[in-house]
């Protein structure tokens, strides 16, 4: 039977290898088993993940609807579905408001059209007729008896002659009374106002035992703070016809002329602050910090009064912080016109207080956004241009306040009402934190500030008036670089303050500042003269200026 024997033990062999295979198999379907399973699980954690992030976001989204359009805001836009779509997809208007904007639309286009009528090339003005005229009479040659003038030709030039230095002698003659006279004066006059001899009183000077005249004085602060010429180079221009000077002289004369303009400083600001519309910005100045090496970084507020034509500039010690704007403007009731500086919010719900918005700063976001959405940031932009053309139409009128303010809420008002629907429309489909999404998050944010100035004629569309005030600020930093401490700073506000007013109601600074040196020291003794006749709005030049 070794056959059968060899038989079996083939068979077993076989089954052991059978088993062994069968095993490897197992091992390797727990191994796919297993790292199916390894693999779902990662899956289901990624889908799990986007779930969550889903979710976040879509709070995220509600959040912000809650607080930009939140249901007991009277900014909030009903989502009605019977409302009538216009233009952009998502702006809902109803048909009132719909005809109101294309009425509006179609006159203020149809006006800018009549406007752009073909210009003529420009012409060469004449020269002003007030200007001294010299004249040269240039003879052809080879003209004898035997040739009659018929006429002339006349060609007119602009020259120019460097500015004089001269000095001006103050003659004070004395008198005496005759011999004769003495011994009856002597007997009719008290002993105490007896004096044989008479002269008359010296002029108050604007700095006491100094010898700068009111125009010399005038044109070194006009020449830094107007011209923007540091005082080191205006004494270099100095040395040409002869005069030298030294920096610390000049700096004297400066310092002592600020003190005496100083009350008249004090006087703007109270005038600025008792009227009940001002523009409010801020623009840095660097100054000499003690603290670090180098300059830091300060700030000047201006403060200007729009239908006065005066402007104040303030220094407080450099800082830009809330409680310099509460402390400048505290007494304060009427319309403040500003940027969006979170630091004007206090002002927002103040009794006897409107805050009113800059459209020129909601326009730049929507320009800073056009590489980013050139349909939306451009739509935008049409809008404001729409806004602004009713101002121009109204210049071009020389409408009253009361006239431009029924042009506004004829035109304007429609325009920002339909504008005010497509931010919000508009805004859920922008890029988070993009341009755009800054952009209408501004103007939206500052839609009732923004809006509030169709409300009176006399009220801006932007805040450019006192940003042009600043604007010599800057021009000036270019030259001379920085002020020394916190006192020159202050300084600096003092005549940027009355030659930024001088500007804003059209007087020649130069002639204005050399005149008020001359007469405020008799100002400042006698007190019943007031400051504010010696201010550009009011100022009449004396007769002997």
């Amino acid at each position: 039977m070794p056959e059968n024997d060899d038989l079996t033990g083939a068979l077993l062999q076989q089954i052991d290898e059978l088993y062994l295979q069968l095993e490897r198999y197992r091992q390797a379907d727990q191994g796919a088993l297993e790292e199916a399973q390894n693999k779902n699980r990662h899956y289901e954690a990624i889908v799990k993940e986007k779930d969550d992030k889903i979710k976040q976001l879509t709070d995220q989204l509600a959040w912000y609807r809650r607080k930009f359009w939140k249901p007991n805001s009277e900014r909030y836009i009903p989502q009605d579905p019977n409302q009538r779509k216009i233009d952009f997809d998502g702006l809902e208007i109803i048909e009132q408001e719909q005809t109101l904007i294309q009425e509006a639309q179609k006159e203020i286009i149809s006006y800018e059209r009549k406007k752009a009528v073909k210009k003529d090339k420009p012409v060469r003005l004449p020269l002003p007729e007030h200007l001294r005229r010299e004249q040269r009479t240039i003879e052809p040659e080879g003209i004898d008896e035997n040739w009659i003038r018929i006429g002339q030709e006349v060609t007119e030039t602009l020259e120019l002659k460097p500015g004089e230095l001269f000095v001006l002698q103050i003659i004070r003659p004395k008198y005496a009374l005759k011999k004769s006279l003495q011994l009856a004066n002597e007997q009719t006059v008290d002993a105490e106002e007896k004096s044989p001899v008479v002269i008359a009183a010296l002029p108050l000077l604007p700095i006491a035992r100094s010898n700068a005249g009111a125009s010399l004085l005038a044109y070194l602060l006009i020449g830094k703070y107007h011209y923007h010429i540091p005082f080191h180079r205006q004494i270099k221009m100095l040395q040409q016809p002869g005069l030298s000077l030294s920096a610390s002289t000049v700096n004297g004369w400066f310092i002592a002329s600020i003190d005496l303009l100083r009350a008249l400083y004090y006087r703007l600001r109270e005038i600025v602050l008792s009227t009940d519309y001002i523009q409010v910005d801020e623009s840095t100045i660097p100054v000499i910090s003690d603290k670090k090496k180098g300059t830091a970084k300060a700030y000047l507020w201006v403060v200007r009064s729009v239908m006065e034509k005066l402007v104040f500039f303030h220094y407080d010690k450099g800082s830009r912080a809330q409680k310099v704007v509460v402390s400048l403007l505290h007494d304060f009731k009427g319309a403040v016109q500003t940027d969006g500086y979170e630091a004007y919010t206090i002002y927002e719900h103040k009794k006897g207080v409107l805050l009113l918005g800059c459209w020129a700063h909601a326009r730049r976001k929507f320009t800073e956004a056009l590489k980013e959405d050139a349909k939306g940031a451009q739509y935008a932009l049409d809008q404001i241009g729409l806004i602004y053309q009713v101002e121009s139409m109204a210049d071009d009128q020389q409408l009253d306040p009361a006239q431009r303010a029924e042009l506004r809420a004829r035109l304007a008002y429609p325009v920002l009402t339909a504008f005010e629907k497509w931010l919000t429309a508009y805004f859920p489909g922008t890029i988070p934190k993009g341009r755009m999404y800054r952009a209408i998050s501004y103007t939206y944010n500052l839609f009732h500030r923004l809006s509030r100035y169709h409300l009176d004629g006399r009220y801006q569309i932007d805040n450019n008036l006192v940003e042009n005030t600043i604007r010599p600020l800057a021009i000036g930093r270019k030259n001379y670089l920085f002020c020394g401490n916190h006192d020159a700073a202050e300084n600096a506000a003092v005549i940027y303050s009355l030659i930024g007013s001088c500007n804003a109601c059209g007087v020649d600074p130069q002639q204005w500042l050399q005149d008020v040196l001359t007469r405020l020291p008799y100002y400042n003794n006698d007190y019943s003269k007031d400051l504010a006749e010696l201010l550009p709005h009011n100022w009449k030049a004396s007769k002997s200026f």
